[in-house]
């Protein structure tokens, strides 16, 4: 085991995928999750009973429990029902997602809460919420509307495209442990995921962007996949960089992993939704672009977990 400590940015399920194969290399983990999501489970709970979101915790602490599998499944375990319902119904609801809400009700504080259940879940890595303040997102797009809310970016209930985004409140506090975490990293790591609705809601949090670009660390950007057609259609790497460069006052990271293999077909229920980023970018400066075979070939949407960390490990 690979004793560096390494910070993951994101919580989603590239994240989630980022763990799934780090944690056969090292136990010294530590993820640090956007709280700007309000779709689904988590943002349904948000609603009804005023506290964080508590889905991609809940999915990176089942990444990393060693609990077993039984109760692995037991906490993603989805209610039969839809999971864009009415904030009252039980149905579409993700069973660890009211764990949270029980045990934060329990000991009273959410972080009290989050840190019992990798307690109980037993969890190798660390899993700390990027802000404890109410946060949500919204953006402004190249036809002058204005977008509220992440799961109206994330299902593209917009025209135009995403030229800012924006965090309301413009400040949040990170959360305890947050600045720590990144200050005493060895590597950091954001993406894979959603550019707009996962990774820059966590890179705004001021304190954390500035953490950082104060940091000694090794800093990789792990360019997704694949593209979703609506929210960051024809990118490619530089466009990624750039975008986080426009965001944040500079690229943050000096390392860019993309995938290259990019024969493979998109599953045909999908192909509407995504296309596999192009092999295709100018070299920089700021960061060098390191390039190799990082997709899942039976599902390529995503990431192949070992492929990818072999290639962080490999690269640290």
């Amino acid at each position: 085991m690979v004793n560096k400590k390494i910070v993951a940015l994101g919580g989603g399920i590239g994240t989630v995928n980022l763990i799934n194969g780090l944690k056969s290399f090292t136990n010294n983990v530590t993820v640090i999750a956007s709280m700007a999501d309000d779709g689904g489970s988590a943002g349904r709970i948000r609603r009804l009973f005023s506290m964080p979101p508590p889905g991609d915790l809940v999915s990176c602490i089942a990444a990393f429990s060693d609990a077993g599998d039984v109760l692995k499944k037991l906490l993603t375990y989805r209610f039969a029902g839809e999971r864009y319902g009415s904030d009252g119904s039980l149905g579409g609801h993700k069973l660890g997602n009211l764990m949270m809400v029980a045990l934060t009700g329990v000991t009273g504080d959410f972080n009290k809460a989050l840190e019992e259940m990798q307690r109980i879940f037993k969890t190798r890595g660390k899993i700390l919420p990027a802000t404890v303040d109410p946060v949500t997102i919204w953006a402004q797009t190249s036809v002058g509307e204005r977008v509220d809310r992440e799961e109206n970016i994330d299902l593209g209930r917009f025209t135009g495209l995403i030229e800012k985004l924006h965090l309301k409140p413009e400040n949040p506090k990170a959360s305890k442990g947050v600045k720590e975490a990144l200050a005493t990293a060895d590597v950091i790591v954001a993406g894979p995921g959603d550019l707009y609705t996962t990774i820059l809601p966590t890179l705004l949090v001021p304190e954390i962007r500035d953490a950082i670009k104060d940091s000694k660390a090794k800093k990789i950007f792990i360019v997704n996949v694949a593209n979703k057609l609506f929210e960051t259609p024809n990118y490619k790497v530089n466009d990624y960089m750039e975008a986080i460069t426009k965001h944040c006052g500079s690229p943050l990271f000096g390392y860019v992993f993309m995938n290259r293999k990019i024969s493979l077909k998109i599953p045909s229920k999908y192909e509407r939704q995504y296309e596999l980023v192009p092999l295709d970018y100018s070299k920089s400066k700021n960061y060098s672009v390191i390039e190799k075979d990082l997709i899942d070939d039976k599902f390529p949407l995503y990431h192949d977990s070992i492929k990818l960390a072999k290639a962080v490990m490999e690269n640290i």
